[in-house]
C-alpha cells in the first residue's frame, strides 16, 4: 500500500495537477473570504469563517473529481491495470494507497487555510474573538466530506476508462449524495418525519451537524460508512474485471 502511495503522490507533486488543484482551492477561498463584497470578512465586520465552510463544499464538487479522474481510469487505458493487479500485494492495499493519495492532497489544499484562521483570530476585536470550536468541527466536516468526495471520485474513476467521463460522473455523484436528498425531502410524496429520514442519508445533514462545532459519532460514523460504501464498490467492479 505504502508503494502505490509513494507512487501516487509522487505523480500529483511532478506533474502540474497538485499544484493547480492547490492554488485554485487557495484562490477561490481567498477570494471569497476577502475580496467578493458579498462574502468578504472585511465588509462583514464579523469575525467569522462561514465563508469558507459555505463555499468549500462547491469548490471540491469539481476540485475532487479533477483529483481522482485519472486514479483507475489512466491505469485501465493504457493497460497498467492489469501490471498492477497482478503485482504481489491485495486488491485492497491497491485501493486504499490511491485513495489515502487523493485524501492527503485534499489535506495539504486545506492546510494553508490555517493561515486564514490566524488572521480572522487576530483581527478579532477583542482579540479571539472567534468560535474556536465551531471552526475546528468545520474544519473537520471539510475533511471528511472531501474524504467521501474522493471515495465517489475513485469509484467513478473504476467505471470508465475514459477520465472526461469520469470527472463527470464523480462531480454528478457528489453534486447528488450531497444535497440530492434535501431537495429529495422537499418533494410533495414524502411527508411528516419521512423528510427528515431522507434528509439524514445525504451528506448536508451530517456536515454541517459537525460545522456547529458538536462532534457527533454518529456523524462520524455516517462519513466513515459512506467512505467505506463506495471503496467497497471500487474493490467490487475492479474485483469483477480480473
Amino acid at each position: 500500500m505504502i508503494e502505490v502511495l509513494s507512487k501516487e503522490l509522487n505523480m500529483y507533486f511532478s506533474s502540474l495537477v497538485a499544484y493547480i488543484v492547490i492554488g485554485v482551492f487557495l484562490l477561490v477561498m481567498g477570494l471569497f473570504m476577502w475580496v467578493f463584497p458579498d462574502y468578504s470578512v472585511l465588509e462583514y465586520c464579523y469575525a467569522t469563517m462561514e465563508q469558507l465552510f459555505d463555499m468549500a463544499p462547491w469548490v471540491f464538487i469539481f476540485l475532487v473529481p479533477a483529483i481522482t479522474m485519472r486514479t483507475i481510469a489512466e491505469e485501465t487505458q493504457t493497460g497498467t491495470i492489469e501490471f498492477l493487479i497482478t503485482k504481489p500485494m491485495q486488491l485492497i492495499q491497491i485501493i486504499l494507497g490511491k485513495y489515502l493519495a487523493c485524501v492527503l492532497l485534499i489535506a495539504f489544499a486545506l492546510l494553508p487555510t490555517l493561515l486564514y484562521f490566524y488572521t480572522i483570530y487576530e483581527l478579532g476585536s477583542p482579540k479571539g474573538n472567534l468560535d474556536s470550536g465551531a471552526v475546528w468541527g468545520s474544519y473537520l466536516g471539510l475533511f471528511l466530506l472531501g474524504a467521501t468526495y474522493a471515495s465517489i471520485g475513485l469509484f467513478s474513476s473504476s467505471l470508465t476508462n475514459n477520465q472526461i467521463v469520469a470527472f463527470m460522473l464523480a462531480a454528478f455523484l457528489c453534486f447528488f449524495c450531497h444535497w440530492g436528498f434535501f431537495y429529495m425531502s422537499k418533494l410533495p410524496i414524502f411527508l411528516g418525519s419521512t423528510d427528515g429520514f431522507i434528509q439524514a442519508l445525504g451528506i448536508e445533514n451530517h456536515y454541517h451537524s459537525i460545522s456547529r462545532g458538536v462532534v457527533d459519532t454518529r456523524d462520524i460514523i455516517y462519513f466513515l460508512s459512506f467512505i467505506s460504501l463506495f471503496l467497497g464498490l471500487t474493490y467490487w467492479k475492479i474485483e469483477n474485471r480480473k
